[in-house]
């Protein structure tokens, strides 16, 4: 590592230091939102039943997200957002596999 790499590194370590001590902003922040389970599971046109059955969760987790008791978190959350955007990947995931 040549000197003024060293140097560039050095001052993003001290900047990185002085955004955890709050003494200076980010220069970028990224927010992602919360899905709205409700209108993902009407758009799809789906029961409870269903749409739980799709994601692979009880109905008592689903109605828990829909009335905000709860809040999907990790793998749940980006299933949701792919059943947003993507239901048929989810479905071509569950159709039965013809075995031999």
């Amino acid at each position: 590592m040549d000197d003024e790499m060293f140097q560039e590194f050095l001052e993003s370590m001290r900047e990185a230091k002085a955004i955890m001590r709050g003494e200076m902003e980010t220069s970028r922040v990224f927010e992602i939102k919360e899905p709205d389970v409700k209108s993902i599971r009407a758009k799809n046109k789906l029961s409870e039943r269903d749409f739980a059955i799709m994601m692979g969760i009880s109905v008592k987790t689903l109605r828990d997200w829909e009335e905000g008791r709860r809040t999907p978190k990790g793998p749940a959350r980006v299933l949701l957002m792919v059943a947003a955007k993507h239901p048929e990947a989810i479905w071509d995931s569950q159709r039965p596999v013809r075995v031999k």
